[in-house]
């Protein structure tokens, strides 16, 4: 008779990924199925709703339990869903007591919490890399984002929790250990000290030495200050793969997100990081058909998928967020948005095309991640094998590959 375990059904950002895993060892026992929620987008809550409604079907007579930043923002909907039995919000979430109650509602002011998770989670199910929260909640105020209202205002995990933490990870057999956070590069200030970003990176590079690979999540370009970016450039165990919060290419467009940086301090930023480091590899998320956005300012955004090497690209249409300053703004049309969306989509495939042609030659030191023929890059490009010859059994290992060719956005390879 197998085991009874939770089905955890985790949406959005790789900090509920994290989250999800403290989720699935508190409630290691039960027979639940657990929505971890994202609101970034309409479309995000909408993808919860549907994973709720599938469940109820699939799953005929299990608990549904909805937690995460949709339900934090909008509780008395998810309650109002016949499939759901209990909502739990942000600030309850990682609470082994609050998963041993029954209340229905479970949701408090995540504007007053001032503390970070009680715990991280310590194993990852199938997952080749851990992730270890850092930081939670987020100061700044986009005028696009509703994420604050979810995860409150910005708190750190103490430097030493962080350490002891992945170094647990590593006595465990994780080789690559990947910080996350709602707004990673605001880690520090509420803390004791002040550490920023890079000490924390420095005391786990030190006193963690057997740790082989150390990636960083979302970055705010504006905030890579000297002593990260020479980290970032000289370290060969950070990996050389950086995704940064840049929304948009247009200075007005910038402005009206209340973005803290200009077009020339992003493309500055990701000429300085190549000249240092050649193989580092850009990520960015963009915001196509933002409220008031003309045609000439959407130029300037596409245009900065080419001016900042942009290979890895997390594109969206606009979504207006009830309680947000740019619901208000004068929208564009929902066709052209979708019309703008798909061409930074085009765009950056044409960039990301080259980018894996330049790879291919080279040997590709790749951690699996399904056992046998996938993993990625150093630089988090996806590759597998391009034959039927297995190259490791057991996820997680780190093996040398010789990159062959490329299938659709995928690198193709064999063992080295």
């Amino acid at each position: 008779m197998p085991a009874i375990a939770p089905e955890i059904i985790s949406l959005g950002c790789r900090l509920n990924l994290a989250e999800s895993e403290a989720i699935r060892a508190i409630n290691a026992a039960r027979d639940v199925v657990i929505i971890n929620s994202c609101a970034v987008t309409n479309n995000a809550v909408s993808e919860t709703r549907a994973a709720i409604r599938r469940a109820a079907r699939t799953r005929p007579g299990v608990d549904i339990i909805v937690t995460g930043c949709a339900a934090q923002i909008d509780p008395a909907g998810f309650a109002a869903m016949p499939e759901v039995t209990r909502v739990i919000g942000n600030a309850e979430k990682l609470d082994p007591a609050v998963w041993q109650a029954s209340d229905p509602l479970v949701v408090s002011d995540i504007m007053a919490v001032r503390a970070t998770s009680p715990h991280l989670a310590t194993s990852f199910d199938s997952h080749a890399r851990a992730f270890v929260e850092v930081q939670n909640g987020c100061d700044h105020r986009c005028t696009f984002c509703i994420i604050p209202y979810g995860r409150g205002n910005s708190r750190s995990v103490p430097v030493e929790a962080v350490v002891a933490r992945i170094a647990g990870l590593v006595e465990r057999g994780y080789r690559e250990v990947v910080l996350t956070g709602v707004d990673l590069t605001s880690y520090g200030p509420d803390l004791p000290g002040g550490p920023p970003l890079a000490v924390l990176v420095e005391q786990i590079l030190l006193r963690v030495p057997h740790l082989e690979r150390l990636r960083l999540s979302s970055l705010d370009s504006i905030e890579i200050d000297d002593r990260l970016f020479d980290l970032i450039t000289g370290e060969a165990r950070i990996m050389p793969h950086l995704h940064l919060s840049l929304q948009a290419g247009d200075d007005m467009v910038l402005k009206r997100m209340r973005r803290r940086h200009s077009r020339a301090d992003a493309v500055r930023i990701v000429t300085r990081l190549k000249a240092a480091r050649g193989d580092i590899a850009i990520g960015a998320d963009l915001i196509a058909g933002f409220p008031t956005e003309t045609e000439a300012m959407f130029a300037n955004s596409a245009a900065l998928i080419d001016d900042c090497d942009i290979v890895h690209a997390h594109i969206f249409p606009y979504s207006p967020r009830a309680g947000t300053p740019a619901a208000r703004m004068p929208q564009v049309p929902s066709d052209v948005r979708k019309q703008r969306a798909a061409a930074l989509r085009a765009r950056a495939a044409i960039r990301r095309q080259h980018w894996l042609q330049s790879l291919v030659g080279t040997v590709q030191h790749i951690l699996i991640e399904r056992p046998g023929d996938r993993g990625h890059t150093p630089n988090f490009a996806e590759i597998r094998l391009s034959s039927g010859d297995r190259l490791a059994e057991n996820v997680g290992e780190i093996v040398p590959m010789v990159v062959t060719g490329i299938d659709n956005a995928s690198l193709l390879g064999i063992a080295a």
